[in-house]
């Protein structure tokens, strides 16, 4: 069997992006769900000591060797549950169930002196052990490890905004010259844009709820066991001191709704930073902005004179991925036939995946920020030339002077015509205005015509 590595992983998130991804290793790995699922139990059984209803008592040394488990948890015991699932462990046969693994697990690191192995995941199914262990996962991948790229990634375009906030650019519509803008005030309306959308992730991430109420979601072991306890009251403070909303009906399955909204949040996040990504690309193709060359980097395997815009690229390829599976996921978690199907199971499993895409978008999107500087003399000279785009201006004023058909009047000298300042500045001549209004149209130029753009680019 070929030894597994980065050059022999099948997927390049284990390979060629491994040192991208690997923040997310805490949260997304095989191992990672393990040590949740360990806490969740470890935690229950714990709670129901706490239940004046149950027997069972767990004195403070034995609460801290069993929260040892999950707190100390490492790639030893992560083989030894695995063992435990396929080829069995000790005395325990291999059980091919990765929950009843991990209760064996606790079973082989309880203390001698504690009998509880009877009250282990004590009327749970596995879907109330996983749906927590995932969210204590998925909650903090997204907060700790997400959500500060997108900052990063936001902080950069507030840079970018104040320091470019006065350098004046041709603008396009429909691809088309247009009213003249700032280089710094369209950074800016990625930066507010994106700092709403960072907004909506957090809130999704800190309401991403959980549920422990059983096979069919009713109680109904809990309650044949102890009919006088409060159960619901029970599962809601058990998963709010998990750091989750409860979730207090449903069927056996966590219907999903929460995760559904965080993934969508995500997408929202996504589709801003590849809206960005093509505007850059762009403006590097029209050459407004310059890239900084990495020393010994090659841009083209025949051509060496290219500087690619690869990061911004590479960020497009991710960010188009992670939105294709964050659909799916979010279409996918929020159906169950009946009371529960497995289905759900293995599609959870990539969430993981999902959120390394992301990761590694937010990384080159980062790269390539860092790299770009505006060709200001490129987008001076591009203003220059393009003297028409002061009509706008020209027919606005000459509309607020009460001049007939000024529209119409800009429209036939400039529509579809090379036009210079010259020439506006002879049809200025044979306007019937006033010397003031005439020179006020004279002051006119592509470069000045902004607007209040360097404002709202320092407002950011």
């Amino acid at each position: 069997m070929t030894e597994r590595g980065p050059l022999t992983a099948v997927s390049p998130l284990d390979g060629r992006y491994a040192r991208y991804t690997e923040p997310l290793v805490p949260y997304a790995s095989e191992r990672a769900l393990m040590r949740a699922r360990v806490e969740v139990e470890v935690e229950y059984l714990i709670a129901l000591a706490d239940l004046d209803a149950t027997p069972l008592s767990i004195d403070d040394d034995q609460r801290a060797t069993l929260r040892a488990l999950y707190e100390a948890f490492d790639d030893e015991d992560a083989s030894v549950v695995k063992q435990l699932e396929t080829e069995g462990y000790g005395d325990y046969a291999a059980t091919n169930h990765d929950v009843k693994a991990i209760e064996y697990f606790i079973r082989l690191g309880m203390p001698e002196d504690l009998d509880a192995a009877n009250w282990i995941h004590f009327g749970l199914t596995s879907e109330d052990v996983n749906n927590l262990a995932q969210r204590l996962l998925v909650k903090p991948a997204a907060e700790e490890v997400l959500v500060p790229e997108l900052r990063e990634i936001r902080d950069a375009l507030v840079e970018m905004a104040h320091t470019y906030a006065d350098v004046p650019m041709l603008a396009r519509t429909h691809g088309q010259p247009a009213t003249p803008t700032t280089f710094g005030k369209e950074m800016a309306v990625y930066a507010s844009r994106l700092g709403r959308a960072i907004t909506r992730v957090e809130r999704a991430a800190d309401a991403l709820s959980g549920k422990l109420a059983g096979a069919s979601g009713t109680y109904a072991a809990h309650v044949a066991a102890y009919p006088d306890v409060d159960w619901p009251a029970f599962a809601e403070d058990f998963v709010a001191d998990l750091g989750l909303e409860h979730e207090p009906l449903t069927t056996q399955v966590n219907p999903c709704d929460d995760l559904a909204v965080l993934f969508d949040a995500l997408r929202g996040a996504n589709n801003i930073l590849l809206d960005l990504d093509l505007d850059v690309w762009l403006y590097v193709s029209d050459r407004y902005l310059g890239q900084e060359t990495v020393e010994g980097e090659t841009g083209s395997s025949t051509m060496p004179h290219k500087v690619n815009p690869i990061d911004f690229e590479n960020s497009e390829g991710n960010l188009s991925k992670a939105n294709s599976d964050l659909v799916f996921l979010g279409d996918y978690v929020t159906n169950s036939r009946l009371q529960r199907d497995l289905s759900d199971s293995t599609v959870k499993r990539n969430i993981g995946a999902a959120f390394a895409h992301c990761l590694i978008g937010y990384s080159k999107c980062q790269n390539g920020l860092a790299k770009v500087v505006p060709n200001e003399q490129v987008m001076a000279d591009d203003l220059a030339a393009t003297p028409e785009i002061i009509g706008e201006a020209v027919q606005t004023i000459l509309r607020r002077e009460g001049y007939a058909n000024a529209y119409e009047q800009v429209k036939k000298a400039t529509r579809g015509r090379e036009v210079t300042i010259e020439d506006f500045h002879e049809m200025f001549a044979d306007l019937d205005v006033s010397d003031e209004v005439r020179a006020e149209l004279e002051a006119l130029t592509p470069a000045d015509y902004t607007g209040i753009a360097e404002q709202q680019a320092d407002g950011v």
